[in-house]
């Protein structure tokens, strides 16, 4: 039986390569959620691993009873439960977190600092929530646990692999983590909406809550494991990460993507047999479940594929695609929490660079393939903790992928230093190939997007946004609420953008933001 093939928009980000800047959440935050009633919420958000995430220890389903899990019969079933669950928790949920768990959003008494009256005592800018505007006091946020500064030990991770992880400071490790919503083949969210508002687009895979259907249960928020899917306080109903759709399907990669500053993601098409997608989520076996979605993807030269009625510039896109690439064909990516059995397509290469600064400040060589390989099983950040990050707690799948990453470095230094590379097992045109992704790919080489059916790439910048009503993400300008009328949802084109990416000439157009006060459209040059 020929397969159903269908897809799906992903992203891949290389850990190796983030910073901790945080850019891709403020850009988000400034186009998506700078608007009352999702003060608190961050689409995107960046966490310090080990750390307890935001919301705060999201991943304890024990708790939370996210995701999917399989009965005694090997089917499929919601964590926090079916319909007669849902009903009885329908007025009182005990599942979703509330707003300690994320944090209460606050702002500061500026107009203090320049209207106190005159006194021996320098004025103070106070916190004050956001949602009361009462005074408060600052305890947790998005981002309390930033490079260890708040207590990592809460990590329920941790707790799985305490005997193989010491938390004094001689032996602490820490990475970044940027999150958004995973866009999983198998939503639990979807399942758990009452009212049939979330739903996933079937032309590329993104999944979107309907804000006229939707009624406010809340249900998705419990559903998603990964604490993707928020309440708009003010609105009363749904909103998530939208994968930037209006700019996906112009051919424009994510905001999160455009502006990120380490250029560690990757946009493209995959494309899977939906037939499948029960199947391979009720794998017996958490630690089965990588390989078992691997075998869900499908070759875009099969040739099913071309009597799938998917368009020819999809399909096309599907075999340059970069994600898939470090997916199957490298195999350097791997999936975050596949044990939640949604088949999440926001896929991670893990972080490998501290285990090259550990050799080299113990006097070896960080970059010779030996003390590579010989060191990745005695890493700074353990591999059974990314193994508990994403592949359901097994090494193997890790512990490659580490394997290999490690095998492009050690080839690639001996190439530029002249001397004989290594034997790694890997052919030399896999390896440059890796290095040339990795490393110096290009805008359109890490972005390959195509775009919606009747739209001519380069024709327009972004079309309209569908949620420009009362109250909507777009009904006010993105840069907050004094910003004016319609304007574009970036200051710059992101066509210039791209350009400036891309081109070896200096740029005299960019847009004066030097004394521009952030209401209306800034001067057009500098």
């Amino acid at each position: 039986m020929s397969p159903r093939v269908m897809a799906q928009i992903a992203m891949v980000m290389n850990l190796d390569k983030c910073i901790g800047c945080h850019t891709c959440s403020v850009t988000c935050k400034q186009t998506w959620t700078n608007r009352p009633g999702v003060e608190y919420v961050w689409f995107n958000n960046v966490e310090t691993r080990p750390g307890q995430g935001y919301p705060r220890r999201y991943e304890d389903q024990e708790r939370w009873r996210g995701g999917w899990q399989v009965d005694a019969k090997g089917r499929l079933k919601l964590r926090a439960g079916g319909r007669l669950r849902k009903l009885l928790g329908i007025f009182a949920n005990p599942l979703m977190p509330s707003i300690d768990d994320y944090y209460e959003p606050w702002t500061y008494d500026y107009e203090n600092l320049t209207r106190a009256p005159l006194s021996d005592d320098v004025p103070v800018a106070r916190p004050r929530s956001l949602i009361t505007g009462e005074p408060t006091t600052v305890r947790w946020s998005a981002n309390w646990d930033d490079n260890l500064g708040g207590d990592p030990s809460p990590d329920p991770l941790l707790g799985r692999i305490q005997d193989q992880v010491k938390l004094d400071f001689e032996n602490a490790f820490m990475f970044y983590l940027p999150r958004i919503c995973e866009h999983c083949l198998n939503p639990s969210c979807v399942a758990s909406c009452p009212s049939g508002a979330m739903y996933k687009r079937s032309e590329d895979g993104i999944v979107l809550v309907d804000q006229d259907r939707c009624r406010g249960w809340r249900m998705c928020v419990t559903g998603c494991p990964y604490k993707k899917v928020y309440f708009n306080h003010k609105t009363g109903k749904a909103e998530k990460c939208t994968f930037c759709y209006p700019r996906v399907e112009v051919g424009l990669p994510t905001v999160c993507s455009e502006t990120c500053v380490g250029r560690l993601r990757y946009l493209g098409v995959m494309l899977y047999d939906a037939d499948r997608v029960s199947e391979v989520a009720a794998t017996p076996d958490d630690k089965d479940l990588y390989e078992a979605q691997l075998s869900l993807f499908v070759d875009p030269d099969d040739p099913a594929v071309a009597g799938s009625g998917l368009p020819a510039d999809w399909i096309e896109a599907a075999r340059r695609s970069p994600v898939r690439d470090l997916i199957v064909k490298y195999r350097l990516a791997l999936p975050l929490h596949p044990e939640y059995r949604t088949l999440p397509m926001v896929w991670y290469v893990p972080p490998l660079s501290p285990v090259v600064d550990a050799l080299a400040t113990s006097g070896h060589d960080g970059e010779d393939a030996d003390n590579l390989f010989a060191a990745i099983e005695s890493l700074r950040i353990p591999v059974g903790y990314l193994a508990e990050l994403f592949t359901a707690g097994d090494p193997a799948p890790v512990t490659a992928s580490l394997r290999r990453l490690a095998a492009m470095r050690s080839y690639m230094r001996a190439v530029n230093l002249g001397t004989r590379p290594p034997e790694v097992g890997i052919s030399d045109e896999e390896l440059r190939a890796m290095y040339r992704l990795l490393a110096l790919a290009k805008y359109e080489e890490r972005y390959v997007i195509p775009t919606a059916a009747g739209v001519t790439p380069g024709s327009v910048d972004e079309i309209g946004c569908s949620l420009d009503y009362d109250g909507g993400p777009g009904a006010q300008g993105p840069f907050g609420e004094a910003s004016g009328g319609p304007v574009p949802v970036s200051i710059e084109s992101f066509h210039g953008l791209k350009q400036r990416q891309t081109s070896e000439e200096i740029s005299h157009d960019r847009p004066q933001l030097l004394n521009w006060d952030g209401k209306g459209t800034p001067p057009e040059k500098l």
